[in-house]
């Protein structure tokens, strides 16, 4: 074959030729991106940053006119039925807490139960008080220590009474350092599984290993680089997570494509140098248009409009484009230092030279399927149909409170709090703003909400007035009806917004209502834009999809094919995920309360992910079905040999992925255990019902229209020849075995 325009073929040879540069150059980026991005940390999004719509509007309204300032909360409670508010025990412990936290730094607003104007801070049942103050600034998990201390210190001199700390600060400590736990719990089971997996397809823990070490260092490289860029444009929280699952399966799968077609080709005869070169020129450049598909696929978040789709589409852009360029420079350095002591390290039983030929299991398959490809297809798209049904009844809504995980001690003083002061619920804030705001007509405007309140199920009591102190900004404060996300409380909202709102505060003579806050407008208004702009997103991905696939293989019906097959596959992942988290199957299995919702951001990353991930073993298999094509066959014996010779490196690339995917579904947070199921439910139908059932029941049912290109469209430049023809091997060499390392 001609590489002399091939760029992974330069790329490759050029690796090979120099490979101390190649290495020592990548171990010295990947070590400047971790210094680099420990030096300067992660900026993350803040909760202003979050909004979207009318809510964030009003959101960031608010945090421009009112000092930043984060509320919590002591709870004292008795742990004894007879000890009571009355008791001078109980008086006295609340009291040493009121002291103590005034003395505290960092500690401002200290409010006693026992003070004036403080209803609502003793219990109806009269076991338990609030002590409620405020921490001041911007930052509240940095200034929150102090007062935890206190408080914890408080506890052990008071055994006889629950005296625990709740609100922002203390709750943001608890929730990053147990999101910090999950990840590292991810990254330290994942490797593992991964390396067991490599060994079962290669046979040998050298060749395991190598795929491993390049996935690792791109991601390590990636989440460091990171660093600098949230200075920018800071990022979601859930980002190194995010980066951890795609860089380790598309780092994973580059490689073993890469080394695969290496093996290959030793097995047919060729040197070391000669195999490394083919394989550069063909699987090398299968990486190169999989990684622009991948990369492609998830610049589609960026229309999605939030701030975290925008921080997700960048750390996976950025692992990708990394796993891109460690492929095609420092692997075949690193193969050609190894050359045949890639195979050292064998397993017993596993023989390594043996590991690229076609999987029994299957060829048995696609040999039945082949033989009844309507029926297969049929039998195959009535299992993702009905795998599919649940997405019909969807509800996509902010997790919330109520989709924190319960094990941790800071949410389970948040459910002791809300079960010994019910009827707590969830507010919507109507943010008022003017250059000089009416305190009495506010008061008004105010009072005449409460009177609508009282007399509607929709809100409830009390309606509270706040004003900024420059007097440009109010916000009433309205107690909504239901759960926060649930089909009242969106109800609620939408009286509230198109009623009450223009009714009200329509004729405010000294200003003028910004918009409708709070953490139901902020889920229903996040939902909103997600349904509406998905559709974007949809577009965007298939036109690139597209137009990748139609320039590289010449045919519209491929593009048209893959991208029917890759809806079905998200169809059916989502279902999954719907009837398990939303309807609220197997949450003992699993370890989850319902909230009868899915997260809001989680189809369009599920099918932007999905999408991607399944065009490498796209590209993969139909790059060797037509490389077949071109050499002569007929379609039906080109995709029976084109599967079946990619068959068993694309089980094993998405066995890796499922096993790192379902790591995820063992997390605390429900947000990444429905990113787990979905992801790894996704791969797996994919990997079987869809690339070793359905694709070849197609192919072999559409034959020679497969390759179908209308006359109009025959301008088109000729894409490459992705996985060339290899040369025969020569006679001093037998092609069933690879050389046996020394």
């Amino acid at each position: 074959m001609d590489s002399s325009r091939n760029l992974a073929a330069r790329a490759g040879r050029w690796s090979a030729q120099h490979r101390k540069k190649a290495i020592l150059g990548w171990l010295a980026f990947v070590v400047l991106a971790v210094f680099i991005g420990g030096s300067v940390g992660t900026k993350t999004l803040t909760d202003a940053d979050f909004g979207i719509g009318e809510s964030g509007r009003a959101d960031k309204a608010v945090s421009n006119h009112f000092p930043d300032k984060a509320p919590e909360s002591v709870l004292v409670q008795a742990r004894q039925a007879s000890t009571t508010q009355d008791t001078r025990s109980f008086r006295e412990t609340v009291d040493a807490v009121v002291r103590t936290l005034e003395r505290t730094p960092n500690v401002r607003n200290v409010a006693s139960p026992y003070g004036r104007d403080n209803a609502g801070l003793l219990s109806e049942d009269g076991r338990s008080a609030l002590v409620t103050f405020e921490l001041p600034g911007d930052d509240a998990e940095a200034k929150v220590d102090p007062s935890l201390e206190a408080v914890a210190a408080l506890q052990k001199e008071h055994p006889g009474f629950r005296v625990e700390q709740f609100g922002d600060g203390s709750a943001e400590k608890a929730l990053n350092k147990a999101f910090e736990d999950d990840f590292q719990k991810a990254e330290f089971t994942s490797l593992p599984i991964t390396l067991v997996i490599l060994i079962l397809a290669f046979g040998a823990l050298l060749a395991a290993f190598v795929p491993l070490v390049l996935a690792i260092t791109a991601v390590a490289a990636a989440i460091g680089l990171i660093g600098p860029i949230s200075q920018i444009w800071p990022v979601d929280e859930a980002i190194s997570s995010v980066v951890l699952l795609i860089g380790l399966a598309v780092g994973v799968d580059y490689s073993m494509f890469y080394l695969r077609r290496e093996r290959e080709e030793r097995a047919r005869g060729r040197s070391e140098e000669a195999a490394l070169e083919a394989a550069a020129a063909t699987s090398g450049r299968a990486v190169l248009v999989s990684g622009v598909t991948v990369i492609a696929a998830m610049a589609g978040m960026y229309l999605g409009g939030a701030p975290t789709f925008l921080s997700f589409a960048t750390g996976t852009i950025l692992v990708v484009a990394i796993a891109v360029v460690g492929s095609l420079t420092v692997l075949p350095a690193i193969l050609s230092k190894l050359g045949d002591r890639v195979n050292k390290g064998r397993v017993p039983f596993l023989r390594p030279e043996k590991r690229t030929g076609e999987p029994r299991v299957w060829s048995w398959v696609l040999d039945r399927v082949l033989r009844r490809p309507l029926a297969s297809i049929v039998a195959a798209g009535a299992v993702l149909a009905v795998l599919a049904i649940p997405v019909f009844h969807i509800h996509t809504a902010d997790s919330g409170v109520e989709g924190l995980p319960r094990s941790l001690e800071i949410m389970q003083t948040y459910d002791r709090m809300q079960a010994a002061f019910p009827g707590e619920t969830f507010s919507a804030d109507i943010v008022v703003e003017g250059d000089r705001l009416d305190r009495a007509e506010l008061r008004a405007a105010a009072a005449e909400v409460r009177e609508i309140a009282r007399d509607s199920d929709h809100f409830q009591e009390p309606v509270t007035v706040e004003t900024s102190t420059d007097g440009q900004l109010a916000v009433v404060e309205v107690p909504l009806a239901g759960t926060g996300t649930n089909e009242r409380s969106t109800a609620a909202l939408d009286a509230l917004r198109e009623d009450v709102v223009p009714q009200v505060f329509g004729g405010l003579a000294s200003g003028e209502v910004v918009g409708v806050a709070g953490f139901t407008a902020g889920s229903v208004d996040f939902s909103d834009q997600m349904a509406s702009r998905i559709w974007y997103v949809f577009g965007f991905v298939f036109a690139v999809a597209f137009a990748l696939l139609l320039v590289t293989f010449r045919s519209i019906v491929i593009p048209i094919k893959a991208i029917l097959l890759n809806v079905l596959s998200v169809a059916a992942a989502m279902g999954i995920v719907t009837w398990i988290f939303q309807d609220g199957n197997l949450e003992s299995l699993l370890g989850f309360d319902s909230t009868g919702a899915i997260t809001a951001w989680f189809p369009i990353m599920l099918f932007v992910i999905l999408f991607g991930l399944s065009m490498d073993y796209h590209v993969f298999i139909l790059s060797r079905i037509k490389e077949a094509v071109d050499r002569g066959q007929s379609t039906d014996e080109a995709v029976s040999h084109g599967i079946k010779s990619t068959a068993g490196v694309v089980t094993a690339a998405a066995m890796v992925m499922v096993g790192v995917f379902a790591i995820f579904a063992t997390l605390s947070f429900i947000d990444m255990k429905q990113f787990g199921v979905g992801l790894a439910a996704a791969v797996l139908i994919d990997a079987t019902l869809v690339r070793g059932v359905m694709l070849p029941a197609a192919m072999k049912l559409l034959g020679d229209w497969n390759w179908y290109l209308p006359s109009w469209l025959e301008w088109l430049p000729k894409g490459p020849q992705l996985e060339g023809d290899a040369p025969q091997p020569g006679p001093d060499r037998e092609p069933e075995e690879l050389p046996r390392a020394a």
